[in-house]
């Protein structure tokens, strides 16, 4: 069973794109929070996170962080063991 994910974004956050194109190439599903569609969601983020940049990334109840964080799970070898729950 794997987690869910949530990622905070904005459209043209290379960020983003950069951790959209990861979990495509992993064949996840993800839901995003879109900060330009949904500014307001922008203070949620904050409080949840601490952060203040895009994106930000939740599996499950984890707090990922941003795209480096994300990334550094992958290049590890973490962040299959962290989607599979």
């Amino acid at each position: 069973m794997s987690h869910a994910i949530v990622m905070y974004c904005r459209a043209a956050c290379p960020y983003c794109v950069a951790a959209r194109n990861l979990f495509k190439r992993k064949n996840v599903r993800w839901t995003e929070v879109s900060l330009d569609a949904e500014p307001d969601k922008r203070a949620e983020m904050i409080e949840r996170t601490g952060r203040r940049t895009v994106p930000q990334i939740f599996i499950g109840d984890h707090h990922v962080g941003g795209f480096d964080d994300l990334d550094a799970l992958e290049q590890e070898g973490r962040l299959d063991r962290l989607l599979a729950g």
